[in-house]
């Protein structure tokens, strides 16, 4: 891994939380050879975690038990909980952080041995005989044999999935103060027409700059902060209708709306563990 002297703007993680422990991310895991193929281990993390922007210098597949795991890569968000995993390139630039209580997972998998499909950030459906084999590649004390034949099979089961969640950041400056606030609070009501008169930029403009930088409406963009954010705070612990209230929804209702348009199902069963994200 490799921390730039001067990170580029806006690739760090969401907008840093009280009593969040600072990690320092590792170039690979304890034991990794120039010859390695696929190389994983297992953490508990008991607080509210987040890492800088830093790199790897080999493709990185990470994914996380009870709990969500949350990125930014090249002006993209990634969300990402329990049942799925984030692929990031070698060299990609990336922060993240992770709630409280997880069990985090990641394999580190050599430049030689991966897929044109995984050339850009990428979700990855967990599949369960994927996460196993990738725990079972996790022991040190495992025969060359037995390692190749689980590595051989990680590289036929694993594949992008249907679901790629991720929000683009905008570039574009006339709107960059309006979304980094978003993205700050989520809950904020503020009109179309009031964020114009706000930042004395017109309702048209702000329209348009966001559907060419994001490829969504201004609407269905802060529409897809607040699912980002909520996905967080269910997987945290908190009740729907808490959260419905911290992202500053009317009702609960228009929220579970809400999030079963973007996601497919209800709050309810992503917390029960019914679906995934």
């Amino acid at each position: 891994m490799t921390n730039p002297s001067t990170p580029p703007s806006r690739l760090g993680a969401w907008p840093r939380e009280p009593d969040t422990a600072l990690a320092q991310a590792t170039a690979l895991p304890s034991g990794a050879t120039s010859s390695f193929v696929i190389l994983s281990e297992a953490h508990a993390i008991e607080v509210s975690t987040e890492w800088e922007p830093h790199f790897h210098e080999a493709h990185e597949l990470l994914w996380a038990r009870e709990g969500t795991l949350t990125a930014q890569i090249e002006g993209q968000i990634f969300t990402v909980s329990e049942g799925y995993g984030l692929w990031i390139p070698a060299r990609k630039l990336h922060g993240g952080r992770l709630t409280a209580r997880i069990k985090l997972f990641s394999a580190f998998f050599s430049l030689e041995r991966t897929s044109p499909a995984f050339r850009e950030p990428t979700i990855v459906t967990m599949e369960p005989l994927l996460e196993s084999l990738l725990i079972h590649l996790s022991q040190k004390d495992l025969e060359d044999a037995a390692r190749a034949r689980a590595e051989s099979v990680v590289f036929d089961v694993l594949k992008p999935s249907e679901n790629q969640l991720a929000l683009r950041l905008p570039e574009d400056p006339r709107i960059r103060v309006i979304a980094d606030h978003l993205l700050a609070q989520p809950a904020d009501h503020r009109s179309l027409e009031q964020w114009a008169t706000d930042s004395s930029v017109s309702a048209r403009t702000i329209t348009r700059a966001f559907r060419e930088s994001t490829g969504l409406s201004f609407a269905q963009w802060r529409q897809a902060v607040k699912i980002h954010r909520a996905l967080e705070l269910l997987a945290s612990g908190e009740g729907v209708q808490d959260v419905s209230d911290l992202l500053g929804y009317a009702q609960p209702s228009t929220f579970i709306d809400a999030f079963r348009r973007i996601m497919g199902s209800t709050p309810g069963a992503f917390t029960s563990g019914n679906t995934n994200v």
